[in-house]
């Protein structure tokens, strides 16, 4: 399996190439050559497997068994899992009116994210200790993805991680998360703006190939294909798990509401519906709703700043992922959307053409909820179930509501479930219900913190720069010495 840009003018990489990369180097983001598609056949005897084995054999039709035997992708996904609290490490919530809410955050951070997460840090591993090589890891986070990128690598002396987040704009526990992890090779920084500002000061070191390559830098956010290439058994485990029959001919359809900031989760969902699953995917984010505009009525715009929300990791105007989205829709063209994304980068705003916009609107259903939605959806959830929901995973569920009370579908559904509500305790608050907050949660506000500020003044990717060619001076000091 080989990798190609999204905008058509980078070499081919293997899986080890773009999972030691962030963009690729012509500014696009890397996708499979091919998609493989499977039989009903296949899906029926997949339906009989569990998350982990999933999550195996999926990766074995991305990573060729000559860069990692199958024997060993396997222990390494094992080893990923092995920190999850859940025995099944995802778990399917039954609940009254035919909401079914696939949990995702069983992990060491209490979010979806810790799934790919923690298998890209074994793939990781697994290639630098064969290289013998050190990377420098950039990850912007709007809230989840810093935290669990940080737990997927922290203590590891060939690699170094630099998170930013934004101040104010996660949540306490969210932001506690990554400042009171004091490892060495753990640098996180705190920065006076939102996620699109710091994506923009972390993307100017990556066009900078030269810095790029002498110090090895790399992502973990959703830019890594790595990421998204785990997520795919998101969709396969909750269609087995929610659909009626799998004996019946064509196979059932089954809707998956997917909550959306940067899209790589629905990106994940519509390459599982390339590959031949039957799902239809909604997409549904906040009141900042590039997404659903896009998909709607073809307006990929900014639509003034970002709205801050109760929802806040989804809290983004430029969700990058619609460009792997809008690429297979073209039919893999790279110069067509080497044209369109540099127009939106550049402008800000991009209508877009009316057959892309059809394919997309056919591809994908949207729809947005304000805070009061979300607030609605957590009490209405709690009312039902005495089930608390997570400002995120209200967002999903609002959708099935809304569905249920206007008779408008009864098909089944699943709503992912993207954290915990232990990480949320104001939105709870807000929603007038009473906040769970587990021991291990609790600590983090008595533990130290540590960070960087990055005032607004401030140039980001210079500090940035300043402190990754300190740290790799060190670092090289310290080989020397030893």
């Amino acid at each position: 399996m080989r990798y190609i840009s999204t905008r058509g003018e980078a070499r081919s990489v293997d899986f080890e190439g773009t999972l030691f990369s962030g963009y690729a180097p012509d500014g696009g983001l890397f996708m499979p050559q091919e998609i493989p598609t499977l039989d009903c056949n296949t899906l029926r005897t997949w339906s009989a497997f569990s998350y982990p084995e999933l999550v195996k054999e999926l990766s074995s039709l991305f990573i060729s068994s000559e860069l990692i035997p199958r024997k060993e992708l396997n222990d390494l996904i094992d080893s990923a899992f092995r920190r999850f609290r859940h025995k099944n490490v995802v778990r399917l919530a039954r609940l009254k009116n035919g909401l079914n809410v696939l949990e995702l955050w069983h992990g060491v951070t209490y979010a979806f994210k810790d799934l790919s997460l923690s298998c890209t840090g074994q793939f990781l591993q697994y290639f630098l200790k064969k290289r013998k090589k050190h990377v420098t890891i950039l990850v912007g986070t709007s809230g989840d993805t810093g935290s669990s990128a940080i737990e997927s690598v922290r203590g590891e002396n060939n690699m170094d991680i630099f998170v930013l987040l934004p101040k104010d704009l996660c949540s306490q526990i969210q932001e506690l998360q990554m400042t009171t992890v004091i490892e060495e090779n753990v640098h996180v920084f705190t920065a006076h703006g939102n996620n699109d500002e710091i994506e923009e000061s972390i993307k100017e070191l990556y066009v900078d190939a030269d810095f790029a390559r002498q110090h090895n830098l790399m992502s973990l956010n959703s830019i890594n294909w790595s990421r998204i290439m785990v997520q795919i058994a998101h969709y396969f485990y909750a269609y087995f798990q929610c659909t009626p029959s799998m004996d019946m001919t064509p196979l059932p359809a089954v809707e998956i509401v997917v909550p959306t900031g940067a899209g790589g989760n629905i990106t994940a969902g519509y390459i599982a519906q390339k590959m031949g699953l039957p799902i239809q995917l909604v997409a549904m984010v906040n009141n900042n709703d590039i997404f659903h505009r896009a998909i709607q009525h073809g307006d990929f715009s900014f639509s003034g700043s970002v709205k801050p929300t109760l929802a806040s990791a989804m809290d983004i105007q430029e969700p990058y992922n619609m460009e792997r989205i809008l690429w297979l829709l073209s039919d893999c063209d790279g110069s067509v959307i080497k044209t369109l994304m540099e127009q939106f980068y550049m402008s800000k705003n991009l209508t877009l053409p009316e057959e892309l916009h059809r394919k997309l609107s056919e591809a994908l259903s949207s729809c947005s909820a304000s805070d009061e939605d979300i607030v609605q959806a957590m009490r209405r959830c709690w009312e039902d179930n005495c089930y608390l929901l997570c400002p995120h995973s209200a967002v999903a569920v609002h959708y099935h509501y809304k569905q249920l009370d206007y008779h408008l579908s009864n098909r089944p559904r699943c709503c992912l479930a993207s954290a915990s509500a232990a990480k949320f305790p104001d939105a709870v608050l807000r929603a007038k219900l009473v906040p769970e907050v587990p021991p291990e949660i609790q600590a983090l506000k008595v533990m130290e913190t540590r960070s960087t500020t990055l005032r607004r003044e401030d140039n980001w990717a210079k500090t940035l720069r300043d402190r990754i060619e300190a740290i790799a001076k060190c670092r090289h000091t310290k080989v020397e010495f030893v």
